[in-house]
């Protein structure tokens, strides 16, 4: 099933210089620098380790590397702008000395850690809170001229579970997109990607929900990320752990695929490519 077409959709951004063209679906490798994010596999809290990943990644195809330092997990504990910082910035500055071709994302919802990384060498900001967590964000995001992920999410990694409730899920996220994205253009930023956030307030029936209109998404012109990989609509569902979760996450992410995906936010980068080179053969 081809990319739905019926409207014209964003298909490049300029991060930092680097031209990024969406016209093939791009893979983002996750490097949590955590150590409690919910897949363990992901967790790398050393330098060594976490540039190590990165080489990995890139070698297995990766395009966008998204780096973490603050764990988003369903009840997770807050920690300081200082320790997520002190977590963060020294992997950005060694993989942008050590791996320059590397495109990096930082997955942070704090203005003031995405402008620090983003000083160090880092290209993209993305923000589960959609600016809503800190309203000094947009303002940097606009200042920094960086591409954003907008992603929805309601209240806090520790509160968002009790907040998953929804008459219709599809159009409030729809809506609330519509709204976050005039503000954003309104200040001149429009390298804009969004992100249903999947697993973010959202009970699993919500994630199938979102992800069968997914292809609606592409009336706001926009790119579309899609962030399933190992989490809890896939395992829950299949009465299994986020660790025997790859196939079904493969699964999910070829879905999306067939649903207009621009981007797939994995941990299991080689699969992915894989995926969409299969994906490109059946069109």
């Amino acid at each position: 099933m081809a990319k739905d077409t019926s409207f014209h959709k964003k298909t490049t951004l300029n991060a930092g210089g680097k031209l990024i063209d969406l016209n093939r679906p791009k893979v983002m490798g996750i490097i949590n620098l955590t150590p409690d994010s919910f897949y363990a596999g992901s967790r790398k809290q050393g330098i060594d380790d976490a540039l190590q990943q990165a080489r990995r990644m890139l070698d297995d195809g990766a395009d966008l590397l998204d780096l973490g330092a603050y764990s988003s997990r369903p009840g997770a504990e807050d920690i300081s702008i200082q320790e997520e910082t002190d977590r963060l910035l020294p992997v950005v500055e060694t993989i942008i000395k050590q791996l320059p071709e590397a495109v990096l994302s930082i997955d942070t919802f704090r203005s003031q850690v995405a402008e620090a990384a983003i000083k160090a060498g880092a290209h993209i900001i993305n923000d589960i809170s959609g600016g809503q967590l800190d309203e000094d964000m947009f303002a940097t995001v606009a200042r920094l001229q960086a591409p954003y992920i907008l992603m929805h999410m309601k209240g806090t990694p520790k509160t968002m579970n009790q907040l998953a409730v929804y008459d219709d899920v599809f159009a409030e996220v729809y809506d609330y997109f519509a709204e976050r994205y005039y503000l954003l253009k309104q200040l001149g930023i429009h390298d804009v990607i969004l992100d249903p956030g999947f697993g973010f307030a959202k009970k699993p029936e919500h994630g199938y929900a979102l992800m069968n209109r997914l292809q609606d998404f592409a009336m706001l012109g926009l790119p579309v990320l899609a962030g399933v990989s190992r989490k809890k609509m896939i395992y829950g569902s299949l009465g299994i752990t986020a660790n025997e979760a790859l196939n079904g996450t493969t699964a999910l992410n070829t879905i999306a695929l067939t649903k207009g995906a621009d981007i797939l936010r994995v941990h299991d980068v080689k699969e992915a490519v894989q995926a969409i080179k299969i994906w490109e053969l059946c069109r």
